[in-house]
């Protein structure tokens, strides 16, 4: 906003900068030189007469050009102005040489005041005064500067620009990202600044030197000249002491709003305020940043646009309503031209300077205004603003040219902002109709109020101390090696702000506000700040107004409307103190009035800074550069309204995971081609919704967010796994993962008869219960090639696709993204420790099982060292070795635990063993399972015909209510186990139910396995067993305290190299160190390497042994149970101690511990929502992995086994790494077979087996005898059997 007639002057020194040659100038037309005249009283009042009309002629020419120029931006209008800038220079030159060179000072000392003040301003002719190779450098530098300043741009990518209107200023008064503000901010300054600096150095001399020529020491005496007051300078500096304490809590408490909304990293309370976070390039008005700031946000915003649309108004009705605004006050309507002339609204067939302005064509009739108007409250207020800028205009207009201004610079603006007071207020947009009502409660006057000291109170240090720094540089007190430190001392000393980047003597950061560049003095928009509000209470009394200042609307006023005409009729004729007095009865500018205008907010804000600091003592403080800058500027960093966001994305997607979980449900419930249909489509829509709102969480950059939730809920989104396919691609992607399940779950073993197995329970009994080698080779090589090979050439694609979908979410390959879960930089590094610390007792395992087994199969099927057969160990996949715990107990005569026979003499069934597992929760204090949870689970094999998936697993359908267990239960002890290990997991979904849906997981993907399990190492002690009924009493010995860690050990210690090399497996394929053409060979190395385990078959890459684990083909990751089976002893030793448990660890129970249970539920509730470090620390009281539990559980089995092997002579490992065992075929090629040691034909063996069955029935009668006669004479006690502890599969 600008009043034309106040930039009269400077119109002469600046219009000439699109061209610099004052050579282009064409002589001036003879009717515009001045006459002669003689150095007389007569001849001094004709100058000036003459004088007054022709610059009328030139103005009217120069400012026309001027208009035709900024409303038609073409070249041929530049030049056409140039010229008449030019021509309007020449004039003033040639009239102001005149007058020194005619009147002396005793002639001009006899013309009346206001005469001699008229010709003294004629003879100034400031840069006119220079030589004219002088003059032509001048006004070339204020062309290149301008030039600059105009073109300067911002490029936030190659060939994307940003100019400072409109991108730029919108992105600091709109944007809350601190990036991309610093980007606009530092862009900007650099780009407009930088280049400025090698000019404005000589700029300053030369701008001097002409202000000698007229009298002045410097530029600075020469502009404070104009406001015609010794005291000046010590004026403005009493004013700023007297607002200085509003300022100071307008400033403490914007600060603490930003640092609710940024944090203390880029806001310190003690500190300057970072100039780029206050919603305007320059921080010389901070209202762009109300938003953040509204004291009570339930309070009505006043903002009547709507209305406005609704009333139908335009700019010109606009302009109506504010010209009827002046007539009620009686002062003058607008004439004809205004209407005719006037540029109101941005045409739309040419480029035009929109800033709004008023312009004065000095004809006395012709007036206009050129607004690029809106529909908007702001923008009528702006309407006012310059229509008080041509109220102005109107009544000086018969004043002699050169008091054709405000009394002192500060007038016009002051006039215009004076309107402005009034039209704001409640009260007069009730009385134009655009309120229903005025709200006049404390609440709503304070949000008013605080917007107004944002745009007001806020720009004060600014307005004051750009002009403090010029005075120093025009003076000589700042040279140009201080250009920019003293810039950065004022502008902290007054407004309390700091550069948001280092700045040097590089930078020239001043030269980034127009002001500097375009040579036009700035104090007088601080002076016009102060005395708008002297005027507004003048002409407030004079309407009689009743209540606070800032509710008085002078609106119809005529009694304030005669006060104004007075000011604006004198124009500059009489000097301003003197229209001051005459105006509101004091000749001097003071804040009293602004205060009052003030006072509510004023101690609203004092009660709210209480506790503030007022002021920056640590005024060195600078904000750090923030992480990865100057990358993400576009990305959203309103932290409201990723809340918001996150909201809207909970919602739906409980929906479409819910969706999905029931279809998914339904397949591996009921396995056919219709239900494969419906979840593949499942499949496709939730990839969708993840796909959807994963491209949205990455439009936030959440860097500097406050809450922790909000940024891991976003990072975790930001990574859409498979989504981030084509289409055509995430179809084949599903498609293959459904198919590669699909062909695993419904594998078969055939025998030659036709008889099919199926992995369970078939097959999985036959490795768990025959030890017949022949047999488990059988079912050991079969599942291989049903299950395997015929998945190979699927998973070449699927590594493919997976590894494209994991650089697509800007990850390496997709073992990069699995690792990732784990947040641990060492990860791998970390796992790898923790495996050297296990394997000595690993090895230890190892050769005590490989002796057991050379005793079962002997020399031919067992190298004592060497790897062991894989087909020996009692599971699929030798994962656990539990099966076979007959052929390695340590003390066969020793009481072994076994709850199986128990179990089913009491009747189990799978019911039964859940509601079991149920009140063991229960028991520590956590939550029963919800009824949905019995009516919808699959706890037995449907014996309907379904084909499902039998392998347990638990399911969230992510409602809050609804979970299930889909399990093919039998009634044994290990199903039990498995029992209790997946109501873990219902019991973690259930205490996190309530968290937000990305939160809805384990602390980290071992958390969740961890959690089950460490309830089955209570499950499983005999003290528990007893505690529910299924053993007759605890035997507590060293021999059965080392069978039961024996049993233990097979489950947990023989699981952890097979825990750590399936992924490591999987991890080397993504990566490709593993290539395809090596899958089942590197398999098979890593098997050896860490588990000591061989092929018993010679096997191939026709062969795809990783394929028959089911975690491959259903793309599940591994290395979380060997996390797992880590942590699980490290929570059960935090457990055992919260239930103050007294013994060894393996013996601990923490059954209806309601202390253990409030530890375990605390932490299950956090879900994912923390870090898992912060997760153990809660649990544990250290926040990393350890072996320790672990080998604490086990060590006395640690020392036994150490011991056994010592005694033995054990090779621990495998030295002969390349043995195989004998083909079974080879071994019988002789017709004879090994009886009781000794190598005899078959017809031999089988009569000794009679034999024997002779000789063992005629025990068998005497034992029982013997039993008999034992029973009737003492009644003996003693378990139940032995229990087995098998690793789910």
């Amino acid at each position: 906003m600008g009043a034309m007639a106040s930039e009269a002057h400077r119109l002469v020194r600046t219009a000439l900068l699109l061209l610099p040659a004052l050579v282009l100038c064409e002589a001036l037309p003879a009717s515009w030189l001045p006459g002669d005249y003689a150095n007389t009283n007569s001849d001094a009042l004709s100058f000036l007469s003459d004088y007054n009309s022709t610059a009328e002629e030139v103005f009217f020419y120069s400012v026309s050009a001027s208009w035709n120029y900024n409303t038609n931006l073409t070249d041929h209008n530049s030049k056409l102005q140039v010229a008449a800038s030019l021509e309007e220079q020449a004039f003033v030159e040639a009239w102001g040489g005149k007058a020194k060179t005619v009147f002396s000072q005793d002639i001009l000392n006899s013309l009346p005041p206001k005469d001699k003040k008229l010709i003294e301003k004629i003879k100034s002719l400031g840069a006119a005064n220079l030589p004219q190779a002088e003059r032509e450098e001048y006004n070339t530098i204020l062309s290149t500067m301008d030039s600059i300043y105009s073109t300067a741009k911002v490029y936030p990518q190659q060939n994307i620009s940003w100019s400072l209107e409109p991108e730029l200023t919108e992105i600091l008064a709109n944007s809350r990202s601190y990036k991309k503000l610093l980007f606009a901010w530092e862009g900007w300054h650099n780009a407009s600044g930088i280049p400025l600096k090698e000019y404005y150095p000589r700029f300053v001399e030369l701008s001097n030197k002409a202000s000698k020529g007229d009298g002045f020491d410097d530029t600075g005496a020469d502009w404070r000249s104009w406001y015609e007051t010794a005291t000046f300078q010590e004026d403005l500096e009493k004013l700023y002491k007297t607002i200085e304490p509003l300022y100071l809590n307008l400033h403490a408490f914007v600060r603490r709003k930003l640092y609710n909304f940024y944090g203390p990293k880029y806001i310190n309370l003690k500190g300057p305020i970072p100039a780029h976070l206050l919603g305007n390039m320059w921080a010389q008005t901070w209202n762009n940043i109300y938003d953040m700031m509204i004291p009570f946000p339930d309070k009505p915003n006043l903002d009547v646009t709507n209305e406005m649309v609704r009333q139908g108004y335009n700019a010109t009705h606009m302009f109506r309503v504010a010209e009827e605004f002046f007539i009620s006050l009686g002062l003058k309507e607008m004439p004809p031209e205004f209407w005719e002339e006037s540029m109101l609204v941005k045409p739309d067939d040419r480029d035009v300077v929109c800033h709004a302005s008023a312009w004065d064509f000095y004809n006395r009739k012709d007036f206009r205004i050129k607004q690029c108007t809106t529909v908007t409250m702001e923008q009528l207020f702006t309407v006012h603003h310059e229509m008080g800028h041509i109220q102005y205009y109107l009544q000086y207009k018969d004043q002699p040219v050169g008091y054709r201004r405000g009394a002192n610079p500060g007038f016009h603006e002051a006039i215009g902002d004076v309107m402005s007071l009034s039209v704001s207020t409640p009260k007069h947009l009730y009385e134009i109709n655009l309120l229903e009502s005025v709200t006049t409660d404390l609440e709503t006057d304070l949000n008013f109020l605080l917007k107004t000291a944002l745009e007001k109170i806020a720009f004060l240090p600014f307005g004051y101390l750009i002009d403090l720094w010029r005075w120093g540089v025009f003076s000589g007190s700042t040279p140009p090696e201080k250009y920019n430190s003293d810039w950065w001392y004022l502008r902290t000393k007054y407004q309390g702000i700091c550069p948001p980047t280092r700045r040097t003597e590089e930078h020239f950061d001043p030269g980034a506000k127009y002001h500097i560049p375009g040579n036009t003095p700035y104090i007088r928009y601080f002076v016009s700040f102060i005395l708008q509000f002297q005027f507004h209470e003048k002409l407030c009394e004079a309407a009689k107004h009743n209540g606070s200042l800032h509710t008085c609307d002078i609106y119809r006023s005529a009694e304030a409307g005669e006060i104004l005409q007075k000011v604006l009729e004198a124009g500059s004729s009489k000097p301003w103190p003197e229209v001051l007095q005459e105006a509101i009865g004091t000749n001097k500018m003071d804040a009293t009035s602004l205060m009052k205008y003030f006072d509510p907010i004023i101690k609203w804000l004092e009660e709210q800074n209480v506790n503030e600091t007022l002021g920056w003592p640590e005024y060195n403080w600078v904000p750090p550069i923030p992480d990865g800058y100057p990358d993400d500027i576009d990305k959203n960093t309103d932290e409201l309204h990723a809340k918001q966001f996150l909201e809207e994305y909970n919602s739906t997607a409980e929906i479409v995971w819910n969706a999905y979980a029931e279809a998914s449900w339904k397949y591996n419930t009921d396995i056919n081609e219709a239900n494969n249909k419906e979840m593949l489509e499942k499949t496709m829509a939730m990839s969708a919704h993840t796909l959807e709102y994963g491209l949205k969480a990455r439009q936030y950059d959440t860097s500097d967010f406050q809450d922790p939730s909000v940024k891991r809920i976003l990072q975790k989104l930001s990574d859409i796994d498979s989504a981030a396919l084509s289409n055509a691609e995430l179809e084949e992607y599903s498609t293959l993962l459904s198919d590669m399940e699909t062909k695993y779950s419904v594998a078969k073993v055939c025998r030659t008869d036709g008889t099919c197995h199926p992995l369970d329970p078939d097959l999985q009994r036959i490795m768990a219960e025959s030890r017949d080698y022949d047999e488990l080779l059988f079912a050991w090589k079969g599942w291989r090639d049903a299950a395997g090979k015929v998945i190979r050439e699927d998973y070449k694609r699927y590594v493919e696709l997976a590894n494209k979908a994991a650089t697509l979410n800007g990850h390496s390959d997709y073992g990069a993204s699995w690792r990732s879960l784990y947040e641990t930089p060492t990860f791998e590094e970390d796992l790898e420790a923790l495996w050297k610390e296990l394997e000595p007792l690993y090895l230890n395992v190892h050769a005590y099982v490989r002796r057991a087994l050379y005793k079962k199969y002997g020399s031919n099927y067992i190298n004592l060292k060497g790897p062991i057969p894989a087909h020996l160990l009692g599971n699929m996949w030798a994962q656990t070795w539990s099966g076979i715990m007959d052929l390695v107990l340590p003390y066969p005569d020793a009481t072994q635990v076994d709850a199986t026979p128990a179990m089913v003499a009491q009747g189990w069934n799978a019911t039964k063993m859940f509601q079991e597992s149920d009140r063991f929760f229960t028991s520590l204090g956590l939550l029963p399972m919800p009824q949905e949870f019995w009516d919808k689970s699959m706890l037995e094999k449907p014996s309907d015909g379904r084909q499902v998936v039998c392998h347990a697993s638990a399911w969230d359908f992510y409602n809050r209510k609804d979970f299930r267990i889909k399990q093919c239960t039998v009634v044994t002890m290990d199903d039990l186990i498995t029992v209790h290990h997946e109501m873990g997991h219902v019991q973690y979904f259930l205490q996190y139910k309530d968290q937000p849906v990305s939160f809805r997981d384990g602390a980290n993907p071992g958390f969740h396995e961890a959690i089950g399990d460490v309830l089955a190492l209570s499950v499983s002690t005999p003290k528990h067993l007893q505690s529910i009924g299924l053993l007759d009493k605890v035997e507590s010995n060293y021999e059965s305290d080392i069978n039961f860690l024996m049993s233990m050990a097979l489950d947990k210690i023989a699981f952890l190299p097979f825990g750590y090399l399936m992924d490591q497996w999987r991890w080397k394929v993504f990566d490709g160190r593993i290539p395809s053409s090596e899958y089942n060979k590197e398999w098979w190395n890593l098997r050896l390497k860490y588990q000591g385990l061989c092929p018993p078959v010679t096997r191939s890459e026709d062969d795809f042994d990783p394929g028959a684990k089911f975690h491959i083909p259903a793309n599940v990751p591994y290395v979380r149970y060997f996390v797992s089976f880590i942590i699980q002893f490290q929570f059960h030793k935090a457990l055992c101690d919260a239930a103050n448990h007294v013994g060894p660890l393996h013996t601990c129970d923490i059954y209806q511990s309601k202390e253990a249970g409030k530890l375990l539920g605390d932490v299950m509730k956090l879900g994912y929502s923390k870090p898992w470090p912060e997760a153990m620390a809660m649990i544990t009281g250290q926040s990393k992995m350890s072996a320790q539990p672990l080998m604490q559980y086990f060590e006395p089995l640690i020392k036994w086994l150490e011991d056994e092997n010592n005694k033995n002579n054990e090779v621990r490992g495998w030295p002969d790494y390349n043995w195989k065992p004998s083909d079974p075929v080879a071994v019988t090629h002789d017709e004879k077979v090994e009886f009781l040691g000794l190598r005899v034909d078959k017809a031999a063996a089988k009569a000794g087996q009679w034999l024997l069955l002779s000789i063992s029935l005629a025990f068998l009668v005497v034992i029982i005898l013997l039993a008999y006669r034992y029973r009737k004479s003492k009644k003996r006690n003693k378990s139940l059997s032995m229990m087995e502890l098998k690793q789910k599969d």
